[in-house]
C-alpha cells in the first residue's frame, strides 16, 4: 500500500509538472507531452537506480509498478473513460459514418491482426526467436486496435476536420470490442483451449454488449429525469457505466462496447433534454464533472504508459524488435484500412479517394493503454522469452503511434486535402 501511494503521488507531480512546463513553454499536445516526458523520466529514474542504487528511486519504481496496468484499465478506469469520451460523440455524424466506421472497427482490426502475425512470424523466422505463428498472430490481436484514449484525447485538438474526427473517434471506440474478442479466441488456440470460434465469439460479445447497455442506460435515463439534482444525475451515470461493465464481464459479453453504448446512450438522451437540463442544471455541473474526470483519467493513463519502460526487458535483438514492430504496424494497418474502403465504396468522408482515405487513416490509427494491459496479461501463460518479445513490441508500436503519429497526423491530414484539392482542381481543368 506504501508504494501504491508513492506511485500516485509521483503520477500526480508528474502530470501537473508537465503539464505547466508544456503549456507555458513547449506548447505541444498536452496528452503526448506526458508520454514523451514521462517516458524520459522513467529512463532516467532506471539510469539512477541502475548506477547509484539510491533506495528513493527504487522504491519510486516499484511504486508505479505495483499500479498493475493491466488491472487498472482492464478492471477499473477504463469503462468511466470510455464513458466519457462515448458521450462527446456527435450521433449525427457518427450515424451518417456509420458504414465506415463499422467496417474500420470490425474488418480493418481483424485484417490487420492475422497480416501482422503473419509478417511477424517471418520476422521471428528470420531473427531465429522460434515463435509459434498463433503467437505472433495474438501480438497482431494485441496491436492492432487503435486507442479510443488517445483518439479522444489527442486527435481532437489536431484541428482536424468533424467528419473525419467522427470516423476516427468511432472506429477507436468500437474496434476494441472486436481486438478483445479476437485476442480472447487465439489466446485459447494458444493455450489449447478453444471454446468458442471468432464468430461465435464475436457475436456473443456485441449482441449481449447491446442488450445490456441500451437495457441499463435506457433505465437509467428514466430514473435520471425522475431528479433535479445535478449531484444525483453524476451518481447515476456512475453507476449505470460500472453497472454495465461488470454485467457484461461478469456474462463474458463485451464490456468495453457496453459502455460505449452507455455513454452514447446517456449523450443521445441529455441533447433530446437540452431544455430540461438547462433548467435543472444551469451551471453544467454534470457535464464539468465528466471532463474534469475525463482529463484526470487520461492524464494518469498518459504518464503510465510512458512510465511503463520500467516493464521493458532487454534483448539481443532489441533494436531489430523495436524497427520491426514501427514497420509492421504500419504495413499492416494500411493493408487493413484500405480492404475496408473497397466495401466503404463511395461514402468515404469528406469525398476522399481511397489512397487519401487509407493514408490518413493508417497515420491517425494511435495505440494507447488497452494495448499495453493487454499485453501486460499475457505473462500469465506465456514464457519468459515469448513474454519479453511481446512487451517490447507492444510498447515500441505504442510509443511510435502516440508521439511520432500524434504530433503529425494534422500535418499529413493537411497533404490529403491539398491532394483532394489538387484533384479536384485537375477535374474542373
Amino acid at each position: 500500500m506504501d508504494n501504491i501511494l508513492i506511485g500516485f503521488v509521483m503520477i500526480m507531480a508528474v502530470v501537473i509538472v508537465i503539464g505547466v512546463v508544456n503549456e507555458k513553454l513547449i506548447k505541444m499536445p498536452n496528452d503526448i507531452a506526458l508520454v514523451l516526458f514521462s517516458f524520459l523520466l522513467s529512463a532516467l529514474l532506471e539510469l539512477i537506480v541502475s548506477i547509484s542504487g539510491i533506495r528513493i528511486s527504487h522504491r519510486i519504481s516499484n511504486g508505479i509498478k505495483e499500479f498493475h496496468l493491466d488491472e487498472l484499465l482492464l478492471n477499473g478506469v477504463l469503462c468511466f473513460m470510455l464513458f466519457a469520451g462515448a458521450s462527446k460523440v456527435h450521433y449525427g455524424r457518427f450515424m451518417k459514418n456509420f458504414k465506415a466506421i463499422s467496417l474500420l472497427a470490425l474488418l480493418t482490426t481483424v485484417l490487420s491482426s492475422f497480416v501482422y502475425g503473419g509478417l511477424f512470424y517471418l520476422i521471428n523466422r528470420l531473427l531465429g526467436l522460434e515463435l509459434d505463428v498463433w503467437l505472433c498472430v495474438l501480438l497482431g490481436c494485441i496491436v492492432s486496435p487503435t486507442d479510443p484514449i488517445a483518439a479522444t484525447s489527442i486527435l481532437n485538438k489536431l484541428g482536424l476536420s468533424k467528419n473525419v474526427t467522427s470516423v476516427i473517434e468511432g472506429e477507436s471506440l468500437f474496434n476494441d470490442g472486436t481486438g478483445v474478442a479476437l485476442f480472447v479466441c487465439i489466446k485459447n488456440i494458444v493455450n489449447d483451449t478453444s471454446e468458442y470460434s471468432f464468430l461465435e465469439l464475436m457475436g456473443r460479445e456485441i449482441l449481449g454488449a447491446l442488450a445490456i447497455g441500451i437495457g441499463v442506460s435506457f433505465v437509467m435515463c428514466k430514473l435520471l429525469r425522475s431528479t433535479k439534482d445535478p449531484t444525483k444525475h453524476i451518481m447515476i451515470s456512475l453507476f449505470s457505466v460500472s453497472c454495465v461493465y461488470v454485467v457484461c464481464e461478469y456474462f463474458e459479453f463485451s464490456g468495453v462496447i457496453a459502455s460505449v453504448v452507455c455513454g452514447m446512450f446517456f449523450a443521445k438522451q441529455l441533447e433530446k433534454y437540452d431544455n430540461w437540463r438547462q433548467v435543472v442544471d444551469p451551471e453544467n455541473f454534470y457535464l464539468h464533472f465528466w471532463d474534469v474526470a475525463d482529463a484526470l483519467l487520461n492524464s494518469m493513463l498518459f504518464v503510465l504508459i510512458g512510465f511503463s519502460i520500467l516493464y521493458i526487458p532487454n534483448h539481443s535483438h532489441l533494436i531489430w524488435l523495436l524497427l520491426s514492430a514501427v514497420v509492421l504496424n504500419f504495413i499492416a494497418r494500411f493493408i487493413g484500412v484500405y480492404s475496408s474502403t473497397l466495401l466503404i465504396g463511395k461514402e468515404r468522408p469528406n469525398q476522399y479517394s481511397r489512397m487519401e482515405f487509407t493514408t490518413l487513416m493508417t497515420w491517425s490509427g494511435l495505440k494507447g493503454g488497452l494495448s499495453l494491459a493487454l499485453a501486460l496479461s499475457t505473462i500469465a501463460f506465456l514464457d519468459q522469452n515469448a513474454y519479453e518479445i511481446v512487451m517490447i513490441v507492444t510498447y515500441a508500436t505504442l510509443f511510435f503511434t502516440t508521439v511520432v503519429q500524434g504530433l503529425t497526423t494534422s500535418k499529413i491530414y493537411k497533404l490529403v486535402e491539398k491532394s483532394k484539392l489538387k484533384r479536384k482542381l485537375s477535374r474542373i481543368k
